[in-house]
């Protein structure tokens, strides 16, 4: 799935339009660095991805953007969207276990660290929450965060053309891979093949950001069942 040509509006909003981005994202580089640096610490309650959001927001209104100008518009009609986002999630999911995290776990002789679904087990209200938090902040939240604007804003800093679209998601692959530093390496290695394959989805979707959130919670989805099953890999 090959990365489309950057529209217009894409562009513009990936650059910051021609009105000076640089200290802008020099401020947003600095902030999302912190962040990175607080969530690590200890010191970021739940989540970075709120913050993420609210500075992907307060970014896209001061170059006079909208979410929408990024991905967050009308999907390709409620069944369409739930069959790509049911399939996509379980060819992600598949692939994910039966592919990435045995070579991961085989060269680094670990799995990923994922005793936050350890209470899972057996726990039907525990699951029930778990669902509602993967589909708002890990599914809508972060494809937010990491495809519309993360991405769209190492594309401004790389260049316009074809090209960087391609190397800005590989940094922004590794990066979300990274924001999942509480699972370890491996799990830094298994999300970061994630979000590369979460930001194909984007691009090959016209930039359209409702694919990738509905794989991107079916996927959270499956996770949450297998940990209440007590057969999630890691737990």
């Amino acid at each position: 799935m090959a990365p489309a040509e950057p529209s217009a509006v894409a562009v513009a909003v990936a650059g910051g339009a021609e009105r000076g981005p640089w200290p802008l994202l020099a401020v947003e580089i600095l902030a999302i660095a912190a962040l990175f640096v607080l969530d690590a610490t200890g010191h970021v309650a739940v989540s970075k991805t709120p913050w993420l959001l609210l500075l992907g927001w307060v970014s896209l209104r001061l170059r006079g953007a909208r979410w929408r100008d990024v991905g967050l518009r009308r999907g390709p009609g409620l069944r369409r969207l739930a069959y790509l986002g049911i399939m996509g999630g379980i060819v992600l999911e598949t692939f994910q276990l039966t592919i990435t995290q045995p070579l991961v776990v085989r060269a680094l002789g670990a799995p990923p660290d994922l005793r936050q679904f350890a209470g899972l087990a057996g726990d039907l209200p525990r699951a029930a929450l778990y669902l509602v938090l993967v589909w708002v902040l890990a599914a809508f939240g972060e494809e937010l965060v990491w495809r519309g604007y993360v991405l769209n804003r190492v594309v401004g800093l790389l260049g316009r053309f074809r090209a960087p679209y391609s190397l800005a998601l590989a940094i922004v692959s590794l990066l979300f891979g990274l924001a999942h530093l509480h699972q370890g390496l491996p799990g830094i290695l298994i999300e970061s093949v994630g979000g590369l394959v979460l930001g194909l989805v984007y691009l090959g979707c016209d930039r359209n950001l409702a694919v990738p959130i509905a794989v991107h919670g079916v996927v959270d989805t499956i996770d949450v069942a297998l940990g209440y099953l007590g057969q999630l890999p890691g737990t």
